[in-house]
């Protein structure tokens, strides 16, 4: 009789584990679009993406110059270099903003935007992921310009600072509300439909081997 039990326990833990898993892989708002409309100024060997619909954005430095990206007060956040060499400034409030989905973290008072930067290498990549606090909904409700679900709907264009080499620039950028096309199930459904339907097989299997007795115990 225990067999059938611990198999529940253990198809339980292991999806828990892969809901977890799914949450992890789309940190975004699945019914958010961040969209990067320029990046200026163009320079070749640069590329930049949005990850997981509004969660971060990936910028990739292949140029020849060092590319600055500014935090909230225009203070230096982090830099890449022609070399690959990606560094951050634990002095930038960003750095800190950053690590919450809705800046729900102290900033430590030795940061602020006229704080002596203090760079730390954090890889050699030349790639470079930040979540942004500019370019999502700062807020857990709808936004009140949304009137209809259903349709896609502009919530706001954004302006993030950034220098490459010497010239001032700008990532450009629209919010926009767009729901699933479809209507498909969110991922966490979908994964607590999958319990519940393994469950209920163990469940069955457990009812028919009391009936059984015990003289076909595992």
């Amino acid at each position: 009789m225990r067999r059938p039990l611990a198999v529940a326990a253990t198809l339980t833990g292991l999806l828990a584990i892969a809901a977890s898993t799914a949450a992890l892989a789309h940190q975004g708002n699945p019914n958010m679009k961040s969209v990067v409309r320029a990046l200026q100024p163009k320079v070749p060997g640069l590329a930049l993406q949005v990850l997981s619909g509004d969660d971060r954005f990936q910028l990739t430095n292949r140029s020849t110059t060092t590319v600055l990206v500014q935090g909230y007060d225009r203070e230096p956040y982090a830099r890449l270099a022609p070399d690959g060499t990606v560094q951050v400034n634990h002095n930038s409030p960003a750095y800190y903003l950053n690590t919450d989905r809705y800046g729900a973290v102290t900033v430590p008072k030795t940061a602020s935007a006229k704080a002596v930067p203090d760079w730390h290498v954090l890889d050699k990549t030349g790639v470079f992921e930040w979540h942004d606090h500019r370019m999502h909904y700062m807020a857990k409700d709808t936004p009140a310009i949304v009137k209809d679900k259903a349709k896609r709907t502009k919530v706001f264009d954004y302006a993030i600072p950034i220098r490459i080499g010497t010239q001032e620039g700008r990532i450009l950028g629209t919010l926009w509300w767009a729901p699933p096309k479809g209507g498909g199930a969110p991922v966490g459904a979908i994964v607590a439909f999958a319990v519940l339907v393994l469950l209920g097989g163990v469940a069955v299997l457990v009812t028919r081997r009391r009936r059984r007795g015990p003289a076909e115990a595992w």
